[in-house]
């Protein structure tokens, strides 16, 4: 697991943040499948927020393969919190494991989307915010 800050070149919105904060973890093993990866950020979600709908979408990221975003309903839209994937079995290979005995997966959250949602926030802006009447809330 690594904890961080990102940058990104993103129009800064009601959900979007040209920095934000990212929490990155993966796993390793033998025999570890995309069920894997699905089941385990499911339940992740589940125990963070109980029964909300959330959806696997197809994408891509340069280092998984297959990859896919991750969104939750929030506020009656579809909200993404997380990017995953299997990782590439080239990044397996140049980290010394052998890509014929292991597999993993990969995923990152944006922290500031996961409170949106944990939270109600309508607008990632005001985590980022002077206004001592939010910020005391938490």
């Amino acid at each position: 697991m690594a904890i961080g800050r990102c940058y990104r070149r993103d129009t800064v919105d009601a959900t979007h943040a040209a920095v934000f904060h990212q929490i990155e973890f993966f796993a390793v093993d033998t025999d570890i499948t995309f069920t894997d990866l699905r089941g385990t950020i499911k339940v992740f979600l589940e125990t963070l927020y109980g029964e909300i709908p959330v959806r696997f979408r197809p994408s891509y990221f340069p280092f998984t393969e297959p990859s896919a975003e991750v969104d939750v309903q929030w506020q009656g839209k579809w909200l993404e919190v997380l990017g995953c994937g299997m990782i590439d079995p080239n990044v397996l290979k140049a980290v010394g494991y052998d890509p014929e005995v292991y597999t993993g997966f990969a995923a990152g959250l944006g922290v500031e989307r996961l409170a949106m949602v944990q939270h109600q926030i309508d607008d990632i802006r005001r985590l980022y915010s002077s206004d001592l009447r939010f910020l005391q809330q938490f």
